[in-house]
């Protein structure tokens, strides 16, 4: 398949793999922020960092699995890798969109390390969404 497809799962799966573990170990750094952000929504922090936290994980596995399904080339084999692997990618803009947003609408000052990893996952899910298409209207 496509090598831009293979190296682009890769990086957003291992971007989200520190921000999952952070959030699901409770490391001091996401604790903290998760108080900051509930706050102003007036909800439990540990049940936001938390429930953030798996749906990190099952994004970040999302990202990992179409990895395998394009390296073992069972995406051309299975037709059910092929909505999968675009599934796991909008939900992944959808995720790292409401990130961005809280990191504007939630934080007292945005914290610009997160918001540049979260467009470049961003960016690489619609690049990964334009390759798969290209690759699906060449069959």
């Amino acid at each position: 398949m496509n090598k831009v497809l293979l190296i682009t799962n890769f990086i957003n799966g291992l971007l989200l793999v520190r921000f999952s573990l952070s959030k699901l170990f409770a490391w001091p750094i996401s604790v903290k922020a998760f108080i900051e952000m509930a706050k102003p929504l007036g909800i439990d922090p540990t049940f936001f960092r938390l429930f953030t936290g798996v749906i990190i994980t099952s994004i970040c596995l999302g990202y990992f699995a179409n990895f395998y399904l394009i390296i073992s080339k069972k995406a051309q084999v299975a037709i059910k890798g092929i909505p999968f692997i675009q599934l796991s990618n909008i939900v992944g803009i959808g995720v790292m969109i409401g990130a961005l947003i809280s990191e504007f609408a939630l934080r007292e000052v945005p914290k610009w390390p997160l918001v540049i990893i979260a467009s470049v996952i961003i960016l690489f899910s619609i690049l990964n969404l334009a390759q798969f298409n290209k690759l699906l209207n060449k069959k």
